[in-house]
C-alpha cells in the first residue's frame, strides 16, 4: 500500500523525469516515440491491431532486437495516444529491465520451452499493479505537459491585439459595478 508521503515523492520523481523528456511540438505520440527510440538507441516498433473486449488495449514486448508496442487501432485518436504513452512509460520507468521471476504456473504450462524464452516473452508483458499505476501516472504527466506547451505555443502564435489573443492570454478581472 502506498502512503501519501511515498505517493507524493514518486509523483515528484516522475514529474522531474517527464520534465527532462524531449517532446515534439506540436505534440504527436508517434513522433514522441520515434524520438524516444532514437534517444535510447533502440528501435520501438509500433503494431496497430484490432481491439477486442477480452484483450488489453496495449502491450509492450521487448526482444533482443527491439521493443514493440502493440496498440488498438480501432479506437479514438486520444485513446490511441494514451495507450502509446502508457506503454512508452513502461520503457521510461525501466519496467522492461528486470522481468519478474518465472511463475510456477508458467513452468507447468510451458514445460518444453526454455525458461529464458518464457521469461523474455511473458516476463516482459506482465507488470505489477504499482508498475501499472506508475505507467498511468507518467503517461498522464506527459500528456498534461504536452497540452500545456501546445496551448502556450498556440497562444503565442495569435497576433497581438486581436480579440482572440486577449481572451487566451490576459487574466480576466470581473469588477462589480454598483
Amino acid at each position: 500500500m502506498w502512503t501519501d508521503r511515498r505517493r507524493g515523492a514518486l509523483t515528484q520523481q516522475h514529474r522531474r523525469r517527464v520534465q527532462a523528456l524531449s517532446l515534439p511540438r506540436p505534440f504527436d505520440a508517434f513522433g514522441f516515440i520515434a524520438a524516444l527510440a532514437a534517444e535510447r538507441g533502440r528501435p520501438i516498433d509500433l503494431v496497430p491491431v484490432a481491439g477486442r473486449t477480452d484483450t488489453p488495449c496495449g502491450l509492450l514486448v521487448t526482444t533482443d532486437r527491439a521493443d514493440c508496442i502493440v496498440y488498438a487501432a480501432d479506437t479514438t485518436a486520444l485513446h490511441q495516444q494514451h495507450i502509446l504513452l502508457h506503454e512508452a512509460a513502461h520503457l521510461i520507468c525501466g519496467h522492461h529491465d528486470a522481468p519478474p521471476p518465472l511463475s510456477a504456473a508458467a513452468r507447468v504450462l510451458l514445460p518444453n520451452l526454455p525458461p529464458s524464452l518464457v521469461e523474455r516473452v511473458l516476463g516482459r508483458t506482465v507488470y505489477t499493479e504499482p508498475q501499472e499505476r506508475e505507467a498511468e501516472l507518467v503517461a498522464s504527466l506527459i500528456r498534461c505537459r504536452a497540452a500545456r506547451e501546445d496551448s502556450r505555443t498556440a497562444a503565442s502564435e495569435v497576433p497581438d491585439g486581436s480579440r482572440l489573443a486577449t481572451l487566451l492570454t490576459a487574466p480576466h478581472r470581473w469588477v462589480a459595478r454598483g
